[in-house]
């Protein structure tokens, strides 16, 4: 064998175009809409599946869907790191995506009684999919964002083209998925989702050519040098994440203890670390920090309600809302879809409203931008306030009261999601830049886990009502705290970007 380094693959990405973009921007936008059409399509009868398989009350399942979805948001942080240090962000989107269709195809055979159908095989299933996310989601953002070079005007776009396939799976995935799976048996949407997982793949595979170099590993050295077992260092990144699928399953079958112990310790660790980064810092870094810590635990809030989605809302959904739409009933699965229609009906109104209040000087700042979200989110839940009192001695709520909480709930996410990450990203410090970013992620999976333990609370004897009544309250207290306090985030935002602006004109 030679040992001639390898003459670097042509880059055909930037040789061969599609509406101006790279044409393995396409590639990605395929893959992740594939990818999202699984993840969206088994997140739409998960709730569903632990209630009627497993005959779970309304708060153990909750609290589980909660769990995994909060360790589905905590795992990315890993993914990411190894695929920047180790195996490259193909290898890891390869890696995630096979073991994502592994766990979807766990739960389908499981329900065609092909393996052992028991909470040892439902819960290893679902850690695949935990840790497949991990490896595939961060990495094919970064992906995107590496076929352009510093600077190129077309990055904006072709994020917004990459999102569109995002919401494209998320909008499809709970009407063809969700209306199958509970209406013919959940191991059928759960294949569905699987086969879905599996076209990305191989559009993945197939198209990486269309790539040039991007996303190979960083450098070959680092994946061949041995460990202390003596295996290289990418081959112990493949067997690693497969041992991690154990522990993932542990934690996601065990709430209690990932809400009452993992989440509060991993948490605490973060924090106290980041408020001595604090102490020890400028006084312009430290007052960037601690806007930062704000915005996230805020950011906490607002996904905790919205995230009801996929829990009491469809629970919502199912039991008391009239789901007959000209004489067919709809699964109660399918109405999640409703968010990523108004996200792909709103996203550009919302983009030209910004665009032509900065025109006029008349753009909230970013502080106030996240005050709104939460007051709509608040808004939303008042829909279903209403809703749920039209649904008494066995009548049914409107459907219009599930849509028009949706909507509020979307225009809370148009204020909220775009500003969050870019806002982190100027705060912190670039000595912690990595840490700021994974507690960010890491607040979003804390607020899958406060979500869960909110869903559960609508199992009790007084039902949805005072459940979504106290959602309300708690999101327009904090937004309307949030909106008090938006004025001193922002002045401190402005003395963290005049530290940059003095930082570069010393370069």
């Amino acid at each position: 064998m030679s040992n001639a380094p390898a003459a670097p693959l042509p880059n055909l990405s930037s040789e061969r175009t599609i509406l101006g973009h790279p044409v393995g921007l396409f590639v990605l936008f395929f893959t992740e809409l594939w990818e999202r059409f699984n993840f969206y399509g088994m997140r739409a009868l998960l709730i569903f599946y632990f209630i009627d398989t497993f005959a779970m009350n309304q708060k153990n399942a909750a609290e589980s869907y909660g769990a995994y979805n909060g360790l589905v948001y905590a795992t990315p942080l890993l993914g990411g790191l190894l695929a920047d240090r180790i195996i490259g962000y193909r290898r890891s989107i390869i890696l995630g995506a096979i073991l994502m269709a592994i766990g979807e195809f766990g739960l389908t055979f499981a329900g065609f009684g092909l393996i052992p159908k028991n909470q040892y095989t439902i819960f290893t299933s679902l850690a695949c999919i935990i840790v497949g996310n991990g490896f595939f989601k961060p990495n094919i953002s970064t992906l995107v964002g590496k076929l352009y070079p510093q600077g190129d005007k077309r990055r904006d776009s072709a994020f917004t083209i990459f999102y569109m396939g995002i919401n494209i799976g998320a909008f499809f995935a709970p009407i063809f998925c969700g209306q199958i799976g509970q209406k013919y048996g959940f191991h059928y949407g759960f294949g569905l989702a699987g086969i879905g997982m599996v076209l990305g793949l191989i559009i993945f595979i197939m198209g990486k050519r269309l790539l040039g170099d991007h996303g190979l590993p960083p450098n070959q050295g680092a994946l061949r040098a041995p460990t202390a077992a003596g295996i290289p260092s990418g081959t112990a990144v493949y067997i690693g994440a497969f041992l991690l699928v154990p522990l993932a399953a542990f934690l996601v079958s065990k709430p209690d203890f990932v809400i009452r112990w993992a989440a509060p310790v991993v948490g605490g660790a973060f924090l106290v670390y980041l408020l001595w980064e604090a102490f020890r810092s400028t006084p312009a870094e430290r007052v960037g920090i601690f806007a930062a810590l704000i915005l996230s635990f805020f950011s906490i809030v607002f996904w905790a309600c919205f995230e009801q989605a996929g829990s009491s809302m469809s629970l919502f959904t199912e039991q008391h809302v009239n789901r007959v739409v000209f004489g067919y009933e709809i699964q109660a699965s399918v109405f999640q879809f409703v968010n990523a229609a108004f996200i792909v009906l709103l996203a550009s109104p919302f983009a030209w409203l910004w665009i032509k209040l900065g025109k006029k000087g008349m753009e909230p700042s970013s502080p106030v931008k996240f005050g709104l979200a939460l007051l709509q989110v608040g808004l939303g839940f008042v829909a279903l306030v209403i809703g749920a009192k039209q649904a008494v001695d066995g009548a049914k709520a409107s459907l219009f009261w599930l849509f028009l909480a949706y909507f509020f709930h979307t225009t809370g996410e148009l204020c909220l999601s775009p500003v969050g990450l870019s806002m982190i990203t100027k705060l912190a410090p670039a000595r912690i830049g990595g840490v700021m970013m994974g507690f960010w992620f890491l607040c979003t999976a804390f607020a899958h886990l406060i979500a869960g333990v909110i869903a559960g609370m609508t199992g009790k004897e007084a039902g949805f009502g005072p459940v979504f009544l106290g959602i309300v309250i708690f999101a327009g207290v904090s937004g309307l705290l949030l909106l008090i306090l938006a004025p001193l985030i922002k002045k401190w935002e402005n003395i963290r970007l005049a530290s940059h602006a003095n930082e570069s004109a010393g370069h």
